[in-house]
């Protein structure tokens, strides 16, 4: 059984331990994965696996022979050669076998050294190569290939030729064929689109060597390991389980330590904030100076907990008011090059609350007709119409590009944040990845996923009611995507996405349109949902006919409004003046609401105020007056509801 075993193996990085006495053993049959807050040292560890660094201390073993394959994040490039070419080198252990064969048959013959060491040699070789697959090479490289994305015509293609992302795919691609003893993945999900993950859970669900690898899929993670290896603060701790029940387990165990955590750092903010407010009062000036000492003797003492474990919660700025129809998308059909559509003749009612993901292999068209609705691309034919009182935001990575300047990464989230949410945005940009330190880095040295973060941030903190979402999790490790799922899903909105992460989809989608070959279906349940019915479209259980029918129609006053050409003057007349008087219903209940949550921010905000919350009688009555506004704002937005419906049958 071959193996990598480290034993008290140490590394500092200056008076930061990075490990501390860690001890592990890889073997045929591992199935781990390796996880911990960003800069814990997870890629660092893999790469004392690999060999590639040396520890300060300690032992790395490995087996004499033992194919190991290691696969970074991300920076690895391919050129000089076609794809097949390329692939072909993964298996260059075997040519060196067989050049090693070669000239031991030469041995043999001519009756050169010891013949029964050759022979065994002879043997072990043969042995080698037939369970390396390398027989099958061809095969396998394009069994590997194809199931990772590429097409067969991708074969011949120069590697310069691919992007980065699919750079990394020949990088994985490579790594696999070696049919390697132990696997090292750092992030291998990165650049894989759903169909691919897929595919790689089944091959390391098959793969019959061990492997470690690092992602923040947790849907993947839970369907191809049974062991997690957590590194926190140098030490390695094992648990048996998938990666949700790590996760239990874990915060089981903590229970009381975050418990401890969330009360101090409400006593941090509680002592932060009474510095900041009376600090430069000089009638205050002995209390805010006391407070320091204490806050100086609560950091001293910080409690320090996973940054996966952290209770952050994130809420929407209040979406704007829109009515039951958000958008209507009428034979949309898109094509790039005149000959093939990749979107043809599209119908599509998004309705207030709807959580739709489009689903569809790479090239289907989802961003293109996110761009559509987006109102990003207006090379189409068909029609985009949005209901009353629609706000759109648009994420894509794209978003990234636009970022530049010398303003830190919080300035810069600041001047987008509503005033209410300014004081939590610190604790945003940690939900971001972006801790400590970070938020004073300058826009314009940030890396393109940094970037790609700051954007979505600020996206979310505009009052908005429709999102359109292109790959809001790429660049977000387990954590951020949690606080993003959750915000996501008590939105007051609408919310049209595309995401390669299934536990992400399955947790947030409740229709599905699939997008393929130019044409379109839509499912009325979520990605569960959607997944059964192929699967059972596929084993003949349902025919797999087209579901448009599920999509909700046009009401009979819609379908049989006639067009303004074809009334009479009287007639348009009339209209015109009760459209006139819908559009300024809308618009005085729209002011009457912005006046109420106004005084409720006023209210909300006053009860900050150190002479109202010390003093009961005050604080109950300014409860009380936000109760009452509350109230009315419930019954303003159900008559607003009532108009905007009405003010939609004139359009």
């Amino acid at each position: 059984m071959a193996f990598v075993q480290f034993s008290q193996v140490s590394l500092a990085f200056g008076d930061r331990d990075i490990l501390k006495n860690v001890s592990v053993n890889l073997a045929s049959g591992t199935k781990a994965a390796l996880t911990g807050a960003n800069g814990s040292g997870k890629s660092t560890l893999i790469k004392i696996m690999a060999g590639l660094v040396p520890p300060d201390s300690g032992q790395r073993v490995a087996q004499k022979d033992a194919r190991i394959a290691y696969l970074p994040q991300s920076g690895l490039t391919h050129r000089g050669c076609t794809l097949r070419e390329e692939a072909d080198k993964a298996f260059s252990f075997g040519y060196k076998l067989q050049e090693e064969l070669d000239s031991i048959g030469d041995d043999l013959k001519a009756g050169n050294g010891n013949q029964k060491i050759l022979l065994e040699r002879h043997d072990a070789i043969l042995t080698e190569l037939e369970d390396s697959g390398w027989n099958r090479r061809s095969v396998m490289a394009e069994q590997v290939l194809l199931g990772l994305g590429f097409s067969r015509d991708d074969l011949e293609r120069n590697c310069e030729e691919f992007s980065g992302g699919w750079q990394m795919r020949i990088a994985l691609a490579k790594s696999l064929m070696v049919n390697p003893h132990i696997l090292l993945l750092d992030e291998p999900t990165n650049y894989l689109d759903i169909e691919a993950r897929e595919w790689l859970e089944s091959f390391l669900n098959n793969f019959k060597g061990g492997f470690l690898l690092v992602s923040h899929d947790r849907y993947f993670l839970d369907h191809t390991i049974n062991e997690v290896y957590e590194l926190f603060g140098g030490d390695l701790h094992r648990y048996a389980g998938n990666f949700s029940h790590y996760e239990k387990v874990r915060e089981t165990e903590l229970e009381t330590l975050i418990h401890e955590y969330e009360k101090q750092q409400a006593e941090i903010q509680h002592l932060e904030e009474f510095i900041t407010r009376f600090g430069a009062k000089a009638t205050k000036a002995a209390q805010a100076q006391e407070r320091q000492k204490m806050l100086d003797k609560i950091l001293e003492n910080e409690i320090v907990i996973p940054e996966s474990l952290k209770k952050i919660h994130f809420k929407f700025p209040p979406a704007p008011h829109s009515g039951r129809l958000v958008a209507t998308l009428e034979n949309i059909t898109k094509s790039y090059d005149g000959e093939k559509n990749v979107l043809s003749n599209l119908d599509l009612l998004l309705e207030n609350g709807d959580r739709l993901v489009v689903a569809g292999h790479n090239g289907a068209g989802k961003s293109t007709l996110l761009r559509i609705l987006a109102g990003v691309d207006p090379d189409f034919s068909g029609s985009v119409r949005l209901g009353a009182g629609v706000a759109i935001g648009y994420f894509s990575q794209d978003n990234a590009e636009r970022l530049k300047g010398s303003q830190s990464v919080l300035e810069e989230v600041e001047s987008a944040a509503p005033l209410e949410l300014i004081p939590k945005v610190r604790d945003m940009l940690g939900a971001f990845l972006f801790r400590g330190d970070d938020v004073f880095k300058s826009i314009d040295v940030l890396s393109g996923g940094e970037k790609s973060r700051v954007a979505l941030l600020k996206l979310l903190l505009r009052p908005v009611n429709l999102l359109i979402l292109d790959e809001p999790t790429n660049h977000l490790d387990m954590h951020s995507k949690d606080v993003l799922l959750e915000a996501l899903q008590s939105f007051g909105g609408t919310v049209i996405f595309v995401s390669h992460d299934r536990g992400f989809i399955e947790s947030l989608s409740t229709r599905v349109l699939e997008l393929k070959d130019g044409a379109y279906r839509i499912f009325p349940g979520g990605y569960t949902y959607y997944m059964q019915r192929l699967e059972d479209e596929k084993n003949g259980i349902v025919p797999s006919a087209a579901e448009k029918s599920q999509e909700p129609q046009k009401n009979q006053a819609e379908a049989e409004e006639p067009s303004e050409g074809k009334r009479s003057w009287q007639e348009q007349k009339k209209f015109e003046a009760e459209k006139r008087k819908a559009e300024k219903l809308v618009s005085q209940i729209e002011t009457d609401i912005e006046k109420v949550e106004a005084e409720k921010q006023e209210q909300e905000a006053s009860m900050a105020n150190p002479d109202v919350y010390s003093t009961g009688e005050k604080a109950k009555s300014v409860q009380k007056k936000i109760d009452e506004l509350s109230k009315k704002l419930e019954e303003l937005n159900a008559q607003w509801e009532e108009a905007a419906l009405k003010l939609e049958e004139f359009n």
